[in-house]
């Protein structure tokens, strides 16, 4: 009887494994993923990996890139080295309007979750208005961070051109803060959380401060590789939307799984992910105002708002995997 049994669980077993395999097989290659650099936004790739979430899902992952800001990820998908990534929404906003990728937002990663940072000591910023002659660090040009700075500096009436924003890699950020390269910096987490707890910077305002509630984050497909690949893809979003729910309601085990992503301290993680929403649902409002600033500083011209988020972000997968 046992030895019936055995072999019965040993068949069902083969059988699981081989129709995984048949699935992947079937036209459904390696998924090339990217993300950015030591950031805790992107918590829920790490999660959906190190708990095996894609592979339960059938699909298989390959991470082609860990990238130091948005446009970087952007001109992979350019370049076709890049099917679907974890990115900022403002830089895949600008490449998709500047026909310089094609790229279909999925789902959203996170709300929230990055500073405006200056020194720990420094008396002579104490708002907005006072970055006036001052040096600001941004990730990238159209990044969700270049975005809030000009988004702050615009509801503070400051003129643009008195404020030196310039192009800082964000684990570069907080050296160049403390050596007076740099006034103060726009970073997403856990970057400004990491300058506090070294005891060199603290946060003039959160993005929360700065724009409540704006989506930040977001899951993106190469529009070809949705097109030819959609249960790939779909397969990618029901992994992304568990390690979400695992990141809302496991909170601990998250923390150890973003120290180990971003390779800072506990103190560090902790403090970064309460300043970080982190969330699937897709924030088509929040897009309509992006394209809208972005419009009006230049960045991209967009005719019809409205038909371009309808082309940039679909809700159907998303849809089909919250109410199969």
């Amino acid at each position: 009887m046992k030895t019936k049994i055995l072999c019965i669980l040993m068949i069902a077993a083969l059988w699981v494994s081989a129709a995984l395999l048949d699935g992947m097989a079937a036209g459904d290659p390696p998924v090339r993923m990217a993300v950015l650099q030591t950031d805790i936004h992107q918590l829920a790739f790490w999660v959906a990996r190190e708990k095996g979430m894609f592979d339960r899902q059938g699909v298989q992952v390959e991470l082609a890139g860990v990238f130091r800001a948005g446009p970087e990820i952007m001109s992979a998908f350019a370049a076709d080295s890049l099917d679907m990534a974890y990115v900022g929404e403002a830089p895949a906003t600008t490449a998709v309007a500047n026909r310089a990728a094609d790229v279909t937002a999925v789902a959203q990663v996170n709300t929230e979750g990055s500073a405006l940072v200056i020194g720990k000591t420094d008396n002579r910023i104490k708002t907005v208005a006072d970055l006036a002659g001052k040096t600001v660090a941004v990730p990238g040009h159209s990044t969700v961070q270049d975005f809030l700075l000009r988004k702050a500096l615009a509801t503070h009436n400051v003129d643009i051109s008195k404020v030196n924003i310039m192009v800082v890699k964000p684990p570069e950020m907080i050296a160049a803060l403390r050596t007076g390269q740099i006034d103060a910096f726009v970073a997403w987490e856990p970057h400004p959380s990491k300058s506090a707890t070294m005891g060199v910077g603290k946060n003039l305002m959160t993005s929360g401060e700065m724009w409540p509630a704006h989506p930040c984050c977001v899951l993106v497909s190469d529009a070809e590789f949705l097109k030819n690949h959609r249960k790939t893809v779909k397969s990618v979003l029901k992994a992304h939307v568990e390690a979400t729910q695992f990141i809302r309601e496991k909170r601990e085990a998250a923390v150890k799984i973003g120290m180990t992503s971003t390779g800072m301290d506990e103190e560090t993680v902790r403090r970064a992910m309460e300043n970080v929403t982190f969330t699937y649902d897709l924030n088509i409002e929040g897009e309509k105002e992006y394209v809208q600033f972005l419009s009006e500083i230049g960045y991209i011209r967009v005719p019809d708002i409205n038909r371009f988020v309808d082309r940039f972000i679909t809700e159907d997968l998303l849809n089909e995997v919250l109410h199969p």
